[in-house]
């Protein structure tokens, strides 16, 4: 499905709002403007930070393979790639918007100061390249150009290291869930394969979560 059936879409997740952590649902049900839209907000809309985008790369791939996402692997990688680098740009913007004003921002649902430091002490640490090496990680991989907007990082280096993430992350992503997609025991696992790759991927980070959270309970901010 290429387009987005607005009627179906908002049917099925009313029957069921379970399916908007479904990857494969989401999929299925919007198609790769879905797609586009929820891998552009995941990467840099700071309140999007819970939406599945590894498993959405991965399960792109493998819904490509089994035909149930059409227009090719190639187009699909692409608008993909597409989404992340301008989801970036939203990020940069939005960052180097408010400045400063982020580190005052009282805690909510949506946003917690620990989110923001944890992706500011990752930047920190691999400068620029925090950009490429944050995609691999939720939460990092929406604040990190959120981060670069703050610090007002040099937009020419900006862009570079923002298309090379985007590359470096979606390419091996997706090309891997297209070539298992082609074996026939994923095709019929594939809700229990996308189960297992969420959990891979945020178990360090919620564990990283919980290391800072002891730390400052142990060693409570002064001011």
């Amino acid at each position: 499905m290429i387009i987005l059936d607005i009627g179906e879409f908002f049917r099925t997740f009313w029957e069921n709002p379970g399916s908007l952590f479904n990857p494969e649902q989401l999929i299925k049900v919007g198609g790769l403007i879905l797609l586009f839209i929820m891998i552009f907000a995941e990467t840099g809309i700071f309140f999007c930070f819970f939406f599945p985008g590894d498993s959405l790369v991965f399960a792109a791939g493998v819904l490509s393979a089994t035909g149930d996402l059409r227009g090719g692997i190639v187009m699909i990688i692409l608008t993909m790639i597409t989404a992340a680098t301008l989801g970036n740009f939203a990020g940069y913007w939005f960052g180097k918007s408010i400045g400063s004003m982020a580190y005052k921002r009282k805690d909510s649902w949506f946003f917690k100061q620990e989110y923001l430091s944890m992706a500011e002490k990752f930047y920190h640490r691999y400068g620029g390249l925090a950009l490429m090496a944050g995609r691999f990680f939720p939460i990092i991989r929406t604040f990190a150009p959120i981060v670069a907007g703050i610090i007002k990082l040099d937009f020419i280096h900006f862009i570079l290291y923002t298309v090379a993430g985007a590359v470096t992350w979606v390419v091996p992503l997706a090309t891997a869930g297209y070539f298992l997609g082609q074996i026939p025991f994923v095709e019929d696992n594939l809700e229990y394969f996308l189960l297992g790759f969420v959990i891979v991927i945020t178990t360090p980070v919620i564990i990283r979560l919980i290391q800072e959270s002891r730390k400052k309970k142990k060693n409570p901010d002064p001011h």
